[in-house]
């Protein structure tokens, strides 16, 4: 249930749109080709500078955007969007042009007079998507839960929320002054809902890639041949290989064994993070949720009171909380817990709740709660004061953590030692001298395993930039370090024909494949529009054929995928109408469409004013993507954006 009482999907779409500008603006703001080519302004601690062009704008002040707005904003996108850390740079990339884009937007929203007074904060506040926070039924919270909503759902201040907001709505305003006049025909409404609406239903040969590529038994001659014709392509096809030496150690094998922590160290590290022992006020407390449907009309909304009440009469008669709830709760997930949420925060509920939650003592029973969700009834089982954990309590946890750096700086010390004395006195006479056990590897290449390591990446890493005999070197290995050396080295080689055969086959068929593929494809969708029937040409061919159900353009069918894909010809196509090959990757396909249901004219009209609304989102999107992209061009040029420094154009594939 905490999901449903904590900030719900609309509100945590409100939170990353008032964190990173409106939310319609940076949807459309895109990469600019050569956004990064202006002169730097050599401040590390600042990402950019952005100024109106012109002369005046020489004259007038610059915005700067910070270093550090730009790796948050990467990083907020990276987990929104659930990518591999490695896409940081690329992501940090798009988000200072972002900054960078938002801040030209801002100048040209003041410069057309399009500030926004406090009235019109107060207005937004009102009304807005926060009203709901701020103003629930139309009352303010106070000025003491409103700077704790904005600290604790922003963890920024009243005045920098404020001025986001008045930002917000000074872009909004220019969005819609510039992309106001867009308009679209109702012919072009009824025609892109037609396409959107219909519906098809086709049978469809599938020719398999996997299939044929079983197909494709070359003789040994063949494979000598393809070999030999592709002789720069294996000519470094077994990669590079070394042997490496090393001895690896971990806390226990340091001079003087495993570092012991000190309570005064305890109290240093206790006194030092404070802020990480403060237990917040929390109340333990269990629900029952009768849930009434946003937008329910009275009746709904009176019905869904009564089963309520009807709840609250018999806990009060005497009646079990937690029997109830499981019966007549509408959280799943806290239902089957007998409705129980656990210890929850101040502050962290929708306001109704918190209030009830935090004012209620132990062994207490709620009225109804009306909330956005529906009617509640609380029981609070217990309450936390907020208070400081005493050291006592939290030293079995310090500890750990203390013991873990003291080793790790005297790991790194005792490994700095050996590579020193290795320098002199060479790896095994090194290792010898501190009873570490020297392991010699087989040949390993780049991306191998060492066993006996936690980590061997690291070991490989610089193994495979150093030179063979080169000094013995220290690297950590997860667990300690190891100190290391490269015995020998195997260059990158052509294969032996005999060994390296089954690669080779693949090889061979994978480029014999799209050909074949391709010649099946034809050679069916010519004898289907000979025949003009589609299954009885691939039942000559033995070609499997499948029939789709009655598909949107949102659909998806097996082997084909997406209809908006490929696939999507079949709109195009009369009923028994017959595709051309359609290629969907490992497979390969023709279709005759059986069935076609386009949208009736009430359908059309019923849905008219959504499609219309559609069209002009996205034409309002372009058109406002060009503008930005215009004026992006015509700072630069100006020269009135400046960075710090020209970052890379890192691939998205880190290449």
């Amino acid at each position: 249930m905490i999901r449903i009482l904590q900030q719900n999907n609309k509100f945590t779409k409100i939170l990353f749109a008032i964190i990173i500008g409106a939310a319609v603006i940076t949807m459309v703001i895109t990469l600019v080709p050569g956004i990064f080519d202006n002169a730097t302004t050599g401040d590390a601690n600042v990402f950019a500078t952005v100024r109106a062009p012109g002369f005046f704008g020489r004259l007038g002040e610059s915005t700067p955007i910070k270093a550090t707005e730009v790796n948050q904003l990467a990083q907020r996108q990276l987990q929104q969007q659930r990518l591999p850390d490695f896409l940081l740079p690329y992501m940090a990339q798009r988000a200072g042009q972002i900054l960078v884009q938002r801040s030209i937007l801002k100048i040209e929203a003041d410069r057309m007079g399009l500030q926004v007074s406090d009235e019109d904060l107060r207005r937004e506040l009102q009304t807005g998507p926060f009203a709901q926070y701020l103003f629930p039924q139309g009352n303010f919270i106070g000025q003491d839960a409103y700077i704790n909503f904005v600290q604790s759902a922003f963890q920024t201040s009243v005045a920098d929320f404020e001025s986001q907001v008045k930002s917000d709505l000074a872009l909004n305003r220019l969005q819609a002054l510039i992309t106001g006049g867009v308009t679209v025909s109702d012919n072009a409404v009824r025609d892109a809902y037609k396409i959107q609406g219909t519906k098809v239903k086709f049978d469809y040969a599938v020719v398999s890639a996997d299939d044929l590529r079983k197909g494709i038994n070359p003789s040994d001659s063949d494979l000598q041949g393809f070999f030999k014709q592709n002789q720069a392509k294996y000519a470094t096809a077994i990669p590079e290989t070394r042997k490496i030496e090393y001895a690896a150690f971990d806390a226990s094998a340091l001079p003087g064994g495993k570092p012991q922590v000190t309570d005064a160290e305890v109290q240093a590290y206790y006194t030092q993070h404070k802020v990480q022992y403060e237990v917040k006020e929390q109340v333990k407390v269990r629900h029952i949720l009768v849930a009434v449907p946003s937008g329910a009309d009275p009746k709904t909304d009176a019905a869904a009171k009564v089963k309520a009440e009807d709840i609250l009469k018999q806990i009060k008669s005497g009646g079990n909380f937690a029997d109830l709830a499981a019966k007549n709760s509408d959280d799943p997930g806290s239902k089957v817990q007998g409705g129980e949420l656990g210890f929850l925060d101040r502050g962290k509920t929708v306001p109704e709740f918190d209030k009830a939650a935090f004012t209620l003592a132990p062994g207490q029973t709620s009225d109804l709660v009306k909330t956005q969700f529906g009617y509640h009834i609380l029981q609070v089982e217990e309450k936390k004061t907020a208070h400081m954990q005493p050291v006592s309590e939290v030293k079995v946890g310090i500890v750990p953590v203390l013991e873990q750096q003291k080793s790790g700086v005297a790991m790194q010390n005792f490994a700095s030692q050996l590579a020193a004395a290795a320098k002199s006195e060479g790896l095994a006479k090194t290792a010898a001298s501190k009873n570490l056990h020297i392991v010699t590897t087989d040949y390993i290449a780049k991306d191998g395993v060492v066993s006996g390591l936690a980590d061997g990446s690291a070991l490989l890493a610089q193994a495979f930039s150093a030179a063979k005999g080169a000094a013995p070197a220290t690297v950590a290995t997860g667990d300690g370090f190891a100190l290391f050396q490269v015995d020998d080295i195997k260059a990158a080689h052509a294969p032996d024909f005999t060994e390296y055969k089954s690669h080779i086959l693949d090889d061979y068929r994978e480029q014999q494949l799209p050909q074949l593929l391709n010649a099946q494809l034809n050679k069916l969708d010519d004898r289907a529009k000979v025949l003009n029937d589609l299954k009885k040409a691939a039942a000559e061919m033995n070609i499997p054929v499948k029939t789709s159900e009655l598909v949107g353009k949102d659909g998806q069918v097996p082997d084909l995928g997406a209809m908006s894909g490929p696939g999507s010809v079949a709109f195009a196509l009369p009923k028994g109408g017959i595709s051309a090959p359609i290629n969907a990757g490992r497979a390969g396909v023709v279709l005759s469409v059986v069935d076609k249901q386009e949208p009736t004219t009430d359908e059309i009209a019923k849905n008219f004013s959504q499609t219309r609304e559609q069209l002009l989102s996205s034409q309002h999107e372009e058109i406002f993507r060009v503008y930005i992209g215009g004026l992006t061009e015509k700072y630069e040029k100006a020269g009135a954006i400046k960075y710090s420094q020209k970052p890379a154009a890192p691939s998205p594939l880190g290449n």
